[in-house]
């Protein structure tokens, strides 16, 4: 009797088990190194710009912005670009 009770709790521990050892590990990495970076240090920032799309122009600020750590403890570093439209001198 006592085994039945415990064949459910067996079965699931066996299956949390077995889950938790196919986890996948985290891939920090970019195709696009422009876009994200790894390092405790702030990388620079771009230099702001404006671009010219014919009949208005755009201003361009981009800053990297800090977006956690990994495992490691390195800090994860993301680029955010923000856009305003100005007047085309």
């Amino acid at each position: 009797m006592a085994f039945r009770r415990i064949l459910p709790v067996m079965g699931f521990l066996a299956l949390l088990t077995g889950c938790a050892g196919g986890a996948i590990a985290p891939n920090y990495t970019s195709e696009n190194p422009d876009i994200m970076r790894i390092g405790n240090e702030r990388p620079a920032d771009p230099q702001v710009t404006t671009e010219s799309l014919g009949s208005y122009c755009v201003k361009v600020t981009e800053t990297w912005s800090e977006q956690g750590e990994t495992p490691d403890g390195q800090t994860l570093w993301a680029l955010s670009t923000q856009r305003k439209v100005v007047p085309c001198n």
